[in-house]
């Protein structure tokens, strides 16, 4: 535990120390001058306007910040052999991994909340604590995905495009589902069948992450204690597939 506790105190300070949340800053500003700038052009609705908006940048924006930062945060620790001054003392490579996502995902935690406080001028303050531990749990698995894909492809662009790529299929496989089941996919032709079960294949792989943050709670004071807990199977059973994965990634190199 004080490994464990150790390390994680050293990518917060990583974090303070590379200006990470001078950019949260930053995107803060942004997602209020646009809700300001559509609350004044919107005629009705302002409010919820606002807040969907609002929330869709920062949702995207913590998505990015923190993914990136997993990544060349790692791709350093590879760069300058950091890695092996740790794996060289008496610590488990399981306990290695253990401490940097304990780091990263307080990190992923502290951007949550604060992009959750920037909602409570629009919203009540119980669907915003919805919001914002659903967006932890989507943080939590973008975390996940980005030390995975950095222990497999070593290198900031490769990883960082698997999890764009990852995010962008995960946000949109319902309205992908949709459209295979259109009329333009109904003929029995192989290239329609082929496609129809790369989409059902995909669906059962990827989480469903239509579901987490989403702005209708906002809007209309919709989010449960129910949608809540399909949030965090969800997380729970993805965090741990993709932390088994980077498991066995980083037992079988050669470090």
């Amino acid at each position: 535990m004080r490994q464990i506790f150790t390390l994680a105190a050293l990518v917060a300070h990583e974090a303070l120390r590379t200006r990470f949340f001078a950019v949260i800053v930053a995107l803060l500003l942004i997602g209020f001058g646009l809700a300001l700038f559509v609350g004044q052009v919107s005629v009705i609705e302002s409010i919820a306007y606002q807040s969907s908006l609002l929330a869709a940048v920062l949702r995207l924006g913590a998505i990015y910040v923190v993914s990136l930062f997993v990544i060349t945060s790692m791709v350093h620790e590879f760069n300058n052999h950091a890695i092996y001054l740790w794996l060289s003392l008496p610590m488990r490579r399981s306990t290695y991994f253990f401490c940097k996502f304990s780091g990263f995902a307080l990190v992923a935690l502290v951007t949550a909340i604060l992009f959750g406080a920037a909602l409570l001028g629009y919203v009540p303050y119980e669907q915003v604590g919805l919001w914002t531990l659903s967006l932890f749990c989507e943080l939590l698995i973008m975390t996940a995905l980005s030390l995975w894909c950095v222990l497999t492809f070593h290198q900031t662009v490769q990883a960082f495009s698997v999890v764009v790529g990852f995010y962008v299929l995960a946000r949109s496989i319902s309205a992908i589902q949709l459209m295979a089941q259109g009329p333009l996919f109904h003929s029995q032709s192989w290239a329609d069948q082929f496609i129809g079960g790369l989409v059902k294949l995909l669906a059962m792989l990827l989480p469903n992450l239509e579901r987490f943050s989403q702005s209708s709670w906002l809007v209309y004071h919709s989010g449960r204690f129910d949608d809540l807990l399909e949030v965090v199977v969800q997380t729970i059973v993805y965090v741990v597939l993709l932390m088994a994965m980077s498991l066995f990634d980083l037992y079988r190199k050669n470090l």
